[in-house]
């Protein structure tokens, strides 16, 4: 309990003392964009990775070297708890952004980082907006950004790690659309960071896996069609394999 008080007390911390910082990088972006994103994301970076340390989280990582060397990708994973955000975004190379949830947005200062980090916002209950945002996703990706998404659109609260939430083939256009490989990431024994015992966080040892770039264009008819199992299935064999590891 203690340290899920401690964890909450450095995040509101650093949402209030970075308040200057956003001022700055907002001046920073207007005449320097790319330098306005570095900054973003080594900061985000250096606050996710104390969080990780200071709570005690440690991690297996496998697969990194399959991540495409200088192409934005669309990063696919399965979601067992909050830190399946800190653990994917201090592990991939370049600059991501995730697709989260609208309710978030309501919190302007936390708005205003996951914006400079290249976030996208989704409103489940609006088909329309939720086509702007596999358009806006899949421009990032144009535009060298790569993007993570979790295709259940909540975390899954089974004991059974494989026991998935379904993926919708909807949230995964957007590879299409920018043409880009998919790339998925099997996070094992998240849960146990902290959901599997609210409000307590305990040190866990997780595994994360990259796996193979799933190219569109590869595949069979019916695999592009239903590209959401597709890549599910590709999980469940990482996730399977590497629960020896845990």
């Amino acid at each position: 309990m203690i340290h899920f008080i401690l964890t909450v007390c450095i995040v509101i911390l650093f949402l209030i003392v970075t308040i200057p910082v956003l001022i700055a990088i907002w001046l920073i972006g207007r005449k320097k964009p790319q330098t306005r994103d570095k900054v973003a994301r080594a900061m985000i970076r250096w606050t996710f990775s104390t969080i990780l340390k200071f709570d005690g989280v440690t991690a297996t990582v496998l697969g990194q070297e399959r991540i495409p060397k200088g192409q934005a990708v669309l990063y696919v994973g399965n979601h067992r708890s909050f830190f399946d955000i800190l653990l994917t975004y201090v592990l991939v190379p370049d600059l991501t952004g995730f697709v989260a949830k609208k309710e978030l947005s309501k919190f302007p200062v936390f708005k205003v980082w996951m914006k400079y980090i290249h976030c996208l916002f989704l409103d489940r209950s609006n088909i329309r907006e939720g086509l702007k945002m596999i358009q806006d996703g899949a421009e990032k990706i144009k535009n060298g950004i790569s993007i993570v998404i979790f295709p259940e659109g909540t975390r899954s609260h089974s004991d059974d790690e494989l026991d998935m939430l379904e993926f919708h083939n909807g949230s995964l256009k957007m590879a299409a659309k920018a043409d880009c490989p998919i790339v998925p990431v099997a996070l094992l024994n998240t849960r146990n960071i902290f959901e599997a015992q609210f409000p307590k966080i305990r040190k866990t040892h997780v595994v994360i896996e990259f796996g193979e770039p799933i190219l569109l264009s590869e595949l069979s008819r019916e695999d592009r069609k239903n590209i959401g199992p597709y890549t599910q299935a590709q999980l469940k064999h990482m996730l399977q394999k590497n629960k020896p590891l845990v």
